[in-house]
């Protein structure tokens, strides 16, 4: 049976199906090893990565036999898509998987960062009282703008109707007469979000064009005391200017689950940014969707193979 090999952890379950029609090497610390992982895959006909694994020339050189990547995420920013067109492997994004576990990372952290009542845990534990200064925003009447409104950022747009937020979005690839507008406020341009938006999340790819989008020119035209939520990649946000926007108070807060160097190095630019919420690349993942972006790649996995 044709070889699969597997660098990142995903649902067992859904392993052992893929085990039933396929060999299967599973091995989660493979994506910190190139080396270990260029030779496992040597006889590979299949490969499973999230989107840590770096599917490169090199590993596809290692690789001769491979004829399907499966992608346990939607970015394929870690996968040379243009290398494997060319030789004809098929790359399969878990599309749809994570949406509603992104919708609500998104949403929880506008509640928490807007509320801040949640941010003085360690005082109050530490018996402090600071009542005054976790006064924070209610939501409802606030305006959500929305960087990219493809199926997260639309999923994330219906949930917050129901706090009574507005609804403001720019993309320029969705069709002016796409549906999906219906009851949304439909920006041209970013610089005419960017003032009116209380809370800003962005999903948008990481291209050229996105690459350093939200710079310290792009920080100072948001709306004053907005909050900048990143799920999309960590290379759309000068993560200095970002620091400096937060520092100055110009920003009212932070929700960053992406960087542009994963993990973190020692004091890097955010280390002592204020109201600032950092997680480690798992807005996408709950065990609800790591149940389903397993089971759908697995799926796409099997069926180019088969």
């Amino acid at each position: 049976m044709p070889l699969v090999v597997i660098s990142e952890f995903m649902d067992e379950p859904a392993i052992d199906w893929l085990r039933t029609h396929h060999d299967v090497t599973y091995d989660p610390t493979l994506v910190d090893d190139p080396t270990r992982l260029r030779a496992a895959c040597a006889d590979a006909a299949g490969l499973i990565v999230r989107n840590r694994t770096q599917v490169d020339t090199a590993l596809m050189d290692a690789a001769q036999g491979l004829k399907a990547i499966g992608r346990l995420g939607v970015g394929l920013d870690n996968i040379d898509t243009d290398t494997a067109k060319a030789r004809g492997i098929a790359v399969h994004p878990a599309t749809g998987g994570n949406v509603v576990s992104v919708a609500e990372y998104v949403i929880t952290a506008i509640l928490v960062l807007r509320r801040r009542a949640w941010m003085g845990s360690a005082q109050v534990l530490n018996g402090e009282w600071p009542r005054q200064s976790m006064i924070g925003l209610e939501v409802d009447g606030a305006t959500l703008g929305l960087v990219g409104f493809g199926a997260i950022a639309q999923a994330t747009a219906m949930r917050v109707k129901a706090l009574g937020m507005t609804i403001a979005a720019y993309d320029p690839f969705l069709p002016a007469d796409s549906p999906a507008w219906d009851g949304v406020e439909r920006h041209e341009t970013l610089d005419t979000l960017l003032p009116v938006a209380d809370a800003l999340s962005l999903h948008v790819p990481l291209t050229a064009e996105t690459k350093g989008m939200f710079n310290a020119a792009t920080l100072a035209r948001m709306k004053p005391g907005a909050l900048l939520i990143n799920t999309a990649r960590g290379k759309i946000v000068d993560e200095a200017a970002l620091a400096d926007a937060l520092k100055s108070g110009h920003l009212g807060g932070a929700a960053m689950d992406v960087f542009a160097s994963e993990p973190l190095a020692a004091n890097g630019p955010l280390i002592d940014a204020p109201n600032l919420i950092a997680t480690p690349h798992i807005a996408g993942v709950t065990v609800e969707s790591n149940t389903r972006i397993s089971w759908i790649t697995v799926k796409n996995v099997a069926n180019s193979l088969s």
